[in-house]
């Protein structure tokens, strides 16, 4: 099944459209595609297709929920009953001429079994789960606990107690809907609304389970094992289908997006799949070049300081950083060298420093305009 467009893109109107501006937009594009009037094969289907937007868009309370959810969690919260209950079809399709041959706009929609419910799918679930840079680097799996609704073992999801079924409900014949037909000049409507006896379940239950009170559903603490690939980044999230919330109707269960957090390092910090380094060194180390020990994620290795390493300079060391999500090869080590000055001498180090400073030939006017052009 190909993705809903946007409703707005398929009536051809702007966001902050009026209602005016939508219905005027409906009526022309009914007036196109209405089947009576447009033979071509998809005419019917584009027809179904403007009115679906036009039914959300022409009511404030479904259009705001549109705006702020999108498609996708729009679809979860209204049935196709949903959309289609309560818009004006017969007012504007009556004033473009056309003449209903079916006992209801609704019978057209969804054939004259009435509406095609369908089942919704339960409520998304979302888990904050923080991973160390380790755990990050290699993988890891975590179990966690999420507290979420589910089928009632005792009555397997009926509501009804054990050795008894929910009965059918005699007002709308387990239909969950019922019919109320008006006439009008030489059409019959048919307007469809849910069953009040049964609240469109179709069934009623006279005995109802004592472990879920009837609703077929209970709410547990279920321990899920994680799978949190190597090279996560934060921010990053993990979709595990089928494991959130369950609904009373027996549609399928929502899903469960582990939201990924790395917990701060006291060595490296990331960007992208490279790590930094801050590497903090003394004068001399600088000046003569040394071999100095770090930190990695594989363990310690040998970092080489060339002779006249300057402050703020910045060492490679390819392939230390973090492994590339769903990818080959690792990201850098980027090793960041401070020098750090001593604040406080003894005297034989006054000395030295001053011998060593009357050998150094430091062209200060060099090095000034390097900086200071004009």
């Amino acid at each position: 099944m190909s993705a809903k467009k946007d409703y707005y893109e398929v009536l051809g109107v702007p966001r902050d459209a009026t209602k005016e501006q939508i219905k005027d937009a409906y009526r022309k594009l009914a007036l196109q595609y209405h089947p009576d009037r447009n033979k071509s094969p998809d005419a019917e289907e584009k027809f179904k297709e403007i009115s679906e937007a036009y039914a959300v868009l022409s009511d404030d309370e479904k259009r705001r929920q549109y705006d702020m959810l999108g498609h996708s969690g729009f679809d979860q919260r209204y049935t196709t009953e949903d959309i289609f209950r309560g818009t004006d079809f017969e007012s504007i399709l009556r004033d473009l001429g056309f003449d209903f041959g079916f006992d209801s706009i609704f019978d057209f929609f969804f054939g004259r079994g009435g509406f095609r419910r369908e089942r919704a799918r339960g409520r998304d679930l979302t888990y904050e789960l923080e991973i160390t840079l380790e755990e990050a680097a290699r993988g890891v799996q975590k179990e966690i606990e999420v507290p979420r609704t589910e089928r009632c073992d005792v009555c397997n999801g009926t509501g009804a107690s054990p050795g008894t079924r929910p009965k059918t409900c005699t007002n709308c014949r387990g239909t969950g809907q019922v019919q109320k037909v008006r006439s009008s000049g030489f059409a019959r409507f048919v307007e469809i609304t849910t069953c009040q006896t049964c609240r469109g379940t179709g069934t009623i239950i006279e005995s109802p389970c004592r472990e879920c009170g009837g609703t077929g559903i209970t709410r547990k603490r279920r321990k899920i094992v994680v799978k949190v690939p190597a090279g996560i980044d934060e921010g990053y999230q993990l979709r595990l289908e089928g494991q959130g919330d369950t609904l009373p109707n027996g549609g399928p269960p929502g899903d469960l997006y582990v939201q990924i957090g790395i917990l701060p390092h006291r060595h490296f910090q990331r960007e992208g799949d490279n790590l930094h380094y801050q590497l903090t060194i003394s004068f001399p180390q600088a000046a003569l070049g040394t071999d100095i020990a770090i930190p990695t994620l594989d363990g310690n290795t040998t970092v080489k300081i060339p002779p006249g390493t300057q402050p703020g300079e910045v060492i490679k060391l390819s392939g230390k950083g973090m492994p590339r999500l769903n990818r080959y090869g690792r990201g850098d080590l980027l090793v960041h060298v401070s020098v750090s000055v001593p604040k406080k001498l003894t005297q034989r180090q006054k000395e030295l420093l001053q011998e060593l400073s009357k050998d150094l030939d430091v062209d200060h006017e060099s090095k000034r305009s390097r900086f200071f052009r004009f």
